[in-house]
Order: structure tokens, then C-alpha cells, then sequence
């Protein structure tokens, strides 16, 4: 189904194809009619799958035409970064429009954001506790708004934003439109569905706990001495575009980006420590090109439009099973192929089982090519799967960008990092 089928104005589609569009993705094709026609709609579905167009395009739609005696529509989204993304998204989508978007988050003065509330604004995107800040200083009333959308409410959730949303909520007209985004709907969140939301048509697209089919996911289990060692050798041996490396905590974060910058990678750190000036400059310069190598916190496994990501390394083991559906999410984006690695130390088995009981799949265990292991008791609990070291001399094992035969002096192709 093209986009001249979902009921969209000359203006919107004009902007699309601008854009490069050419076909809606599924949450896209099944959300836009059911908003256009008024009805509330639950969209689950993978990352990178369009739900920012989803909601978008028709909320503007709705609005036709600027108006500036109250806000009009609503975004919430939980990061600062998701909201500047998602404003610039919604900026472009309206630019044949005369529609005023505007954006508030936390980490930045408050002197602007007041003065574009007052001008009038059609469409404001911003974070759940920056909002309720002015609301509560009675810089902005929310109490006419027609359209709100919760986008990745499980992070929302995640965050402690929830009583933040109910709040904000509350101070909106009751007889309004509500979408609710979100790549997992946990059961609270379909408890606060049941009194934010009003006979809401549930879209799901693909299942709620399913890592992409695009992206190849492997496991090198390692002892905690090596995995520095064994990180620099990953990097060292795949051929790679840009990379995001996960850490648990920023002081990980900050280690490991100082480890690489010292071993010559173009490499920056995103945290919720920088500010907010550093973590736009290092997400642009990934984007960009400037650094091949963007070293995260969970700030960055969701929602962010970062595109082209070629490889995910899970230097620690996420705590949470559905942190790691969403840090592999961010490579093998729009039906492209993407790998993700993640290291593992003893004390990740109980985070791993989570992990393949969540997803419910195991994931295969690799062993880096010429990498000098040293003994972890992990690898007992291998020997059962192992295969004869007649076979293993033959066993191909994938680097991404090429195979390499396993067997010293085997012939195989091997790929430097790019530099």
C-alpha cells in the first residue's frame, strides 16, 4: 500500500517524498487510517520501525492549519534526545504546513521555552518532568489539547516517569485522542491504559520480545581479566562502519571510551552525566561520521535515529532482558543486516538465562580467531556442545564482512578495522 492510499493531505505526502519515502512500513500503514479516523491506538513494535511517522503524520494531518490560542497536540518521550529527534522529525513532516513545533526538555535554561510557549505553539514534544515544571509555573496550559502521544512508554516507565505522565495527563481534556508507542507494553502499562485511553485498537507488529530478524547475535564468553583484551581484538579483526559499544554505568562508559582513545579509535562517550551541549555534539558526530565509535549507556538503546549502524557490542551484560531486545535493535535497522556482540563473564549466567528465557531462544557461543583465551569456568559448561578438535580446524566462524577458518594456518578472509 503506497502512502496516496492512507488518506493523506497533498501537503504531508509532498513533505514524504521529500524525505525519500517511498512505501509505509506495517506499523505505519496500520496506524495512520485508525488515528485519521479517531481511534486510540496501541502500537507495539521493534525500534526502527517507523512509529515516529506512524503517530506524526496524521496527528498533523488533524491540525491542518496553525492555531495559537493553545497547544494542540502533545509528545511525550523520555529523553532529551528523543524529544530533539522527534521535534526535527515533526518539523520536517509539517514544513508545507504553516503548523508552529516546538520542543521542552530538562538540562537547558527555561528563558526560551517560555518565550516559544507564549508565541503559540501547535505541536509541543517534550520530556515528562520539564513539562510539568511549567505547567505547574503556569507557563503552558494543557487543558485544550486534542491529540497526546506517550512514545516509548516502557522507557518512560523504566525511568520512573509514570506518576510525571499521570500527572500531565490529568491536566488534559478528557474527550481527546491518545496513542500510546512502545516497543514492549509491560502489564502496568496496560493497567494505565485502561483509565488514559478510550477503546484503543492494539497494533503489534512482530512479537513483543523478538530480537530483529536481521541482526546475527553471539555471545564470546570470557574471564573478567580479558575482556579489555578481548574488545580491542574484536575491534581489531571485523570490518566495521560505526559501532555502539554498551556499558552498565557511566564510569564504564568513560573507561572504555578513554581504553579505545588510547588504542587510536575514533571513539566519543554518551551519558547522562555530559551535557547537554556534549551529548548533541557526540550524537551528530557519530551521525556524522566524525567518530566511528559511540560508547553508551542505556541512553542510547532506544528510539534514537541513528542509522547505519553496523555492529553492537555488549561490553556488560544488560540487567534487564528487554534492555538487550533494544541495544541489538540499534544495528540491523530498516531490513538491513546487523551483529551484535556481547561479552560474558561468570557472573553474567544468571543475566544471560534471563536473557534466552526472554527472548526464548539460545544464543550461540563464539570463540574469537587468534585470540589467546585464559581459563573461565564458563567454558565447562561448553564442553557438552563442543565440537572434536578435527572438527573445530575446519569450523568456520563469522566475523562480520567475512568467514575465517578457525585452524592456524587455515586460509580465510580476514578484514582490518577501518581506520
Amino acid at each position: 500500500m503506497p502512502f496516496t492510499e492512507l488518506g493523506l493531505s497533498a501537503d504531508i505526502l509532498s513533505a514524504i517524498e521529500e524525505m525519500g519515502y517511498e512505501e509505509p512500513t506495517p506499523i505505519q500503514a496500520s496506524a495512520i487510517p485508525l488515528i485519521l479516523g479517531g481511534t486510540d491506538v496501541i502500537g507495539s513494535a521493534q525500534t526502527g520501525t517507523g512509529k515516529t511517522a506512524a503517530f506524526g503524520l496524521p496527528i498533523l494531518q488533524k491540525l491542518e492549519k496553525h492555531d495559537s490560542s493553545h497547544i494542540r497536540a502533545l509528545i511525550l518521550e523520555p529523553t532529551r534526545e528523543l524529544a530533539a529527534q522527534v521535534d526535527e522529525a515533526m518539523r520536517t513532516f509539517s514544513k508545507n504546513t504553516d503548523l508552529h513545533i516546538s520542543v521542552i526538555y530538562g538540562g537547558v535554561g527555561y528563558g526560551k521555552q517560555r518565550e516559544e510557549l507564549a508565541a503559540g505553539i501547535d505541536v509541543l514534544v517534550a520530556t515528562p518532568g520539564r513539562l510539568l515544571d511549567l505547567a505547574r509555573q503556569g507557563d503552558c496550559r494543557l487543558d485544550k489539547v486534542d491529540f497526546v502521544v506517550l512514545d516509548e512508554a516502557d522507557r518512560m516507565l523504566d525511568m520512573g516517569f509514570m506518576p510525571d505522565v499521570r500527572a500531565i495527563l490529568e491536566m488534559c481534556q478528557r474527550d481527546r485522542h491518545t496513542s500510546l508507542f512502545s516497543a514492549t507494553i509491560p502489564p502496568i502499562i496496560e493497567t494505565m491504559i485502561t483509565w488514559a485511553m478510550r477503546e484503543p485498537e492494539t497494533i503489534e507488529i512482530g512479537r513483543r520480545q523478538s530480537a530483529a530478524e536481521t541482526v546475527k547475535h553471539v555471545i564470546y564468553e570470557v574471564a573478567h581479566s580479558q575482556k579489555d583484551d578481548l574488545l580491542l581484538a574484536i575491534l581489531d579483526q571485523v570490518h566495521y562502519e560505526s559501532v555502539i559499544i554498551f556499558c552498565r554505568t557511566k564510569m564504564g562508559a568513560d573507561t572504555i571510551a578513554r581504553l579505545l582513545n588510547r588504542n587510536k579509535h575514533s571513539v566519543v562517550a554518551l551519558h547522562s552525566d555530559r551535557s547537554q551541549k556534549e551529548r548533541d555534539e557526540a550524537l551528530q558526530g557519530f551521525r556524522d561520521g566524525k567518530y566511528e565509535v559511540l560508547v553508551a549507556t542505556d541512553i542510547a538503546s532506544r528510539g534514537l535515529d541513528i542509522t547505519k549502524i553496523s555492529h553492537v557490542v555488549n561490553y556488560d551484560v544488560p540487567e534487564n532482558a528487554e534492555d538487550y531486545v533494544h541495544r541489538i535493535g540499534r544495528t540491523g535497522r530498516a531490513q538491513n543486516e546487523g551483529d551484535a556482540f556481547t561479552l560474558m563473564v561468570a557472573e553474567d549466567a544468571i543475566h544471560v538465562h534471563s536473557i534466552e528465557r526472554y527472548i526464548d531462544q539460545k544464543v550461540p557461543r563464539e570463540r574469537l580467531e587468534g585470540f589467546d583465551y585464559k581459563y573461565t569456568a564458563l567454558f565447562d559448561h561448553a564442553k557438552d556442545t563442543t565440537t572434536s578438535a578435527h572438527d573445530r580446524k575446519f569450523k568456520q566462524v563469522r566475523v562480520a564482512g567475512g568467514y575465517h577458518f578457525s585452524a592456524s594456518g587455515g586460509r580465510g578472509k580476514k578484514r582490518r578495522r577501518k581506520r
